[in-house]
């Protein structure tokens, strides 16, 4: 039986033709400097372009990349499916468009972190640089940041940044029992995380924006809204409990 790789790094992509061959062209050209053993697996879900046809090229000329399609919609359907269909000791998501470079995903791991369970990329944490982003999406954000506070995770400056680290068994643990397909994924499997005691590293990242993003703010911001009572409920009902 063949030793899990070091680390895995999943890619949710939702028509991402465009970027995603230079981001992939990032990656691999970083894990060949490393002396870890790494897998990359993109997840594919719901694209209208040639996103899934562009990953599975890229994973037929380098080994260790692969590709999956999701049968419905959503990062947190994506994420979700990634988390729970790699191997490798620390599960790291990514954004496809490296809005992080890629590098930074050192900083998350051992040494740097002695044994991380949960560490998540902070564009507000003390340290951390934002670079073009528009003022008024900054305050949306903040805005955004506050409700999270308010009504499920404390303390926690940036939830939403797409960079996240998870030691192997608490993936497993966390990503079995999330539910939700949208961009809550992340608020939810935070949570659930501080209901069981993970600890929760945030690190403070270098983050380039894109008006490229795929993020509505009006429209994301009132789906958050009714997600956030809908973790509440969850949490209250034992809906997260791992089954018997």
């Amino acid at each position: 039986m063949s030793k899990p790789p070091f680390l895995s790094i999943i890619i949710p992509a939702y028509n991402e033709e465009i970027r995603l061959p230079s981001s992939l062209e990032k990656i691999a050209a970083f894990l060949r400097e490393q002396q870890y053993s790494a897998e990359v697996l993109v997840v594919e879900n719901g694209s209208t372009d040639r996103t899934f046809e562009v990953a599975a090229d890229f994973s037929r000329q380098h080994q260790n990349f692969g590709v999956i399609r999701a049968q419905g919609r959503g990062k947190g359907l994506a994420v979700r499916l990634g988390m729970l269909a790699v191997d490798g000791q620390y599960r790291f998501m990514c954004d496809a468009d490296l809005s992080m470079p890629i590098d930074e995903v050192s900083k998350f791991l051992p040494p740097q972190i002695a044994a991380p369970q949960i560490v998540i990329g902070s564009r507000e944490a003390s340290g951390a640089v934002r670079y073009n982003e528009p003022e008024f999406r900054h305050v949306g954000g903040r805005g955004i940041n506050i409700l999270i506070r308010m009504l499920a995770l404390p303390n926690l400056q940036d939830t939403q940044c797409g960079f996240k680290l998870f030691a192997a068994e608490i993936a497993q643990d966390l990503f079995s029992v999330q539910k939700m397909n949208g961009w809550s994924f992340d608020i939810e499997v935070l949570r659930i995380a501080r209901q069981r005691g993970y600890e929760i590293v945030e690190l403070p990242i270098p983050w380039y924006y894109t008006d490229e993003s795929h993020v509505k703010p009006i429209r994301d911001a009132l789906k958050l809204t009714v997600d956030l009572f809908t973790i509440r409920r969850n949490l209250r009902n034992g809906a997260y409990a791992q089954p018997h």
